[in-house]
């Protein structure tokens, strides 16, 4: 057991190095100001205890919420590397190793401003937006559990994510201390009557109104519509990215901008 507990702390002294960073990693930090950040700087980890209500605990669903004010800068920098944070990631799928938080993350905050506790389904990734749902799967035995990602990191060579304790326990690696997982990002279900949609743009040419939608469905794969409507005896070709979420709307046009794009008026 004493042997376990030293492989395992070793494990996650490398893993998520998130909650310690100023303003949620919105901002460049020193290698020396994060060895020195708060729970990082603590000599000891320790392994959770295990809780057998971990097998009771129902998969959290999928729910629309907004983006983070905390943890979703499109860029921050740890440890001298530079990470492009994405505004929107359904159906994004990743394989790649699975670590796990030690029991001195439990009570501290993540970088979206949230408490951390090593007893629920949470997870940190470095580039995901805060927050989201991802389902993960154990390679190695096909176990799954749905997490929902709150924290950045894990910012050690060769990890991929980190989960909660709880989590690891359901993915059946927490002895071990890491795992192969593949990774999906879950869509929340859609309430089309609170369907939104931003006008992009207005052309008198059919032909312009249909080379944007081709450009606004291969750049960003969004859902892109064309309307009609007649004005003065003009018919104007109205581009409209939707139906959308109205927690997503902020996120696609931050998307938008970034890609150069228009991005949109929200129609009512």
């Amino acid at each position: 057991m004493r042997f376990l507990l030293i492989a395992v702390c070793g494990f996650l002294l490398g893993g998520c190095a998130s909650a310690d960073i100023p303003a949620g990693v919105d901002q460049p930090v020193s290698a020396e100001d994060f060895a020195q950040s708060s729970r990082y700087a603590q000599d000891q980890d320790a392994h959770p205890e295990f809780d057998a209500a971990i097998q009771e605990l129902a998969d959290p669903e999928p729910v629309s919420e907004p983006l983070s004010r905390r943890g979703n800068n499109p860029e921050y920098t740890v440890r001298g590397r530079t990470y492009q944070v994405m505004t929107m990631a359904d159906g994004y799928v990743e394989e790649g190793i699975a670590s796990f938080y030690g029991q001195k993350f439990h009570g501290y905050e993540t970088s979206n401003g949230e408490l951390f506790d090593v007893y629920k389904f949470s997870a940190a990734h470095k580039t995901l937006p805060l927050p989201c749902y991802v389902k993960v799967t154990n390679l190695e035995n096909n176990k799954t559990v749905v997490v929902r990602v709150n924290d950045r990191g894990p910012f050690h060579s060769g990890r991929m994510i980190d989960l909660s304790y709880a989590a690891a326990v359901r993915l059946g690696y927490d002895k071990k201390g890491t795992a192969k997982v593949r990774i999906e990002v879950l869509k929340a279900p859609f309430d089309a009557s609170d369907a939104k949609y931003l006008q992009i743009e207005a052309f008198s040419n059919a032909a312009a109104a249909d080379a944007l939608r081709e450009r606004l469905t291969t750049s960003l794969n969004l859902p892109v519509t064309i309307s009609n409507e007649t004005r003065d005896n003009k018919v104007l070709h109205k581009v409209r990215v939707g139906p959308l979420r109205a927690a997503d709307v902020p996120a696609i046009q931050t998307s938008l901008k970034a890609a150069n794009f228009n991005p949109g008026i929200l129609l009512p």
